[in-house]
């Protein structure tokens, strides 16, 4: 097992992660910009270093500056968390060259993965349940309209590179595809310096559910259910929660069964997730593989009582997973509280956190930074915290959630608590009649 970790991250994961290593007996170190110099994760390590200025180019995306931290400071290990340099080849690459563990994927993994046009292959090739689509890149606006036709439209263009949203066409017909096009690579290529595009059938009312899974070093894998991540806006997620309302028995052994595949396909090692399309008809589509921990592992964690930081640091020291898939055991919803104002299109709000009060009590979880008198900055996501509820049914989970929400202060700085609170009061959510549509018509 290692005896010292370097989290090479910031907020609430660094602190997540801190806290198991801990109750595991390992020493850690904390990374932190000038802004984060008085963050709870640089308080709580056992040793801190300072890695650059607030811009996260110069700090937490820094990997020269990361390495040279965890040199001076012995780490035989850097957990990346989520974001920032948590899917970087390189990073994982020259983590290995230092001969220092990287707990997450491999470089290999991660540039297979990482490149959608490629990940796809890869999961038809296993046998995975993929979305009509291009056989690769598109080559032209030609090309496009051709493969378009075999498709059938709606279709939608895609960044290979992509990721949150950038880079993304739905083409309804085929008069509106040349424009859409031009904009997509001309986005593409200023997000991510690639403008390779390829082409996907457009699921209509789809679902966003996705897979945990976890693999070891000897090429065996398991999963550990589901979590329904619908909710969203503009790509980004707000509110997770498992069992998803939309699953039956028969379709979460199918995912299952197709998650462990795509993990298998690849020698996957560590924890991640397969994440999938569903339409209304209950036919899965496999979208990507993110090989990292994800914001919303918290939610799986409480209906199977198994601690995912534990077992990512457990298997990236080389042991083996347990063999067995779990499934839920109780309901647990997370509410992302962002300091982003709701009455104005999610504004971002940063500032002064004045007066802050965390609700409590049986099944209630906070998973959170910050506190009174700390200073939300504004260089980096605008979350505060995750609220997580478990409760032995989804109905009970949502009153619990209403009763968190109405017990959560934060003064200071605008927050999204007052969305979540008209959100668990929405029919259709209470019903569990929604889809990732569900943001374009709510009405806040």
């Amino acid at each position: 097992m290692f005896k010292k970790i370097l989290i090479a991250n910031r907020g609430e994961i660094a602190l997540r992660v801190i806290r198991t290593c801990k109750e595991m007996g390992i020493k850690t170190v904390a990374v932190y910009s000038t802004a984060d110099k008085d963050s709870l994760p640089v308080r709580f390590a056992d040793e801190a270093v300072c890695i650059g200025p607030p811009q996260s180019s110069k700090s937490y995306l820094s990997i020269p500056n990361i390495i040279a931290a965890a040199e001076i400071t012995n780490a035989d290990a850097i957990h990346p968390g989520y974001g920032f340099l948590s899917e970087n080849e390189k990073f994982s690459k020259v983590c290995q060259e230092h001969g220092i563990k990287f707990i997450g994927a491999t470089p290999e993994q991660i540039a297979g993965m990482g490149d959608k046009a490629s990940a796809k292959a890869t999961m038809i090739k296993a046998g995975v349940p993929c979305i009509p689509g291009s056989k690769g890149l598109l080559k032209d606006v030609a090309d496009a309209k051709k493969q378009a036709k075999e498709i059938k439209y709606p279709v939608i263009m895609k960044a290979t590179a992509g990721g949150g949203g950038k880079g993304m066409r739905i083409v309804w017909k085929e008069e509106d595809l040349e424009a859409l096009w031009d904009s997509a690579r001309q986005e593409s290529a200023a997000a991510f310096g690639n403008d390779g595009l390829y082409m996907e059938k457009y699921i209509e009312e789809p679902r966003h559910i996705e897979i945990q899974i976890a693999g070891d070093k000897f090429g065996s894998a398991c999963h550990l259910s589901e979590r329904d991540c619908s909710i969203q806006r503009r790509h980004q997620k707000l509110v997770e929660e498992t069992p998803s309302p939309f699953m039956t028995e028969e379709l979460r052994d199918k995912m299952g069964e197709a998650a462990i595949k795509a993990a298998e396909a690849v020698k996957y090692e560590g924890v991640g997730t397969v994440e999938f399309l569903v339409d209304k008809h209950r036919n899965f589509y496999f979208m990507e593989m993110n090989t990292r921990i994800q914001v919303e592992h918290t939610i799986t964690e409480e209906v199977i009582n198994f601690d995912l930081i534990k077992e990512q640091i457990k298997l990236a020291a080389g042991e083996k997973i347990s063999g067995k898939n779990y499934y839920p055991q109780m309901h647990s919803i997370q509410c992302r509280i962002n300091a982003e104002d709701p009455d104005y299109d999610f504004r971002p709000s940063p500032g002064k956190i004045t007066d802050y009060h965390c609700p409590g009590g049986h099944g209630i979880r906070i998973d959170s930074h910050v506190h009174a008198g700390y200073t939300i900055p504004p260089y980096y996501d605008s979350m505060i915290s995750k609220l997580i509820v478990v409760a032995r049914t989804r109905d009970e989970a949502i009153l619990k959630m209403k009763r968190a929400l109405g017990e959560y202060i934060i003064e200071g700085v605008k927050t999204t608590i007052p969305f979540h609170q008209k959100l668990m009061d929405n029919e259709d959510f209470k019903k569990g009649n929604f889809t990732t549509k569900f943001m374009e018509t709510f009405e806040y």
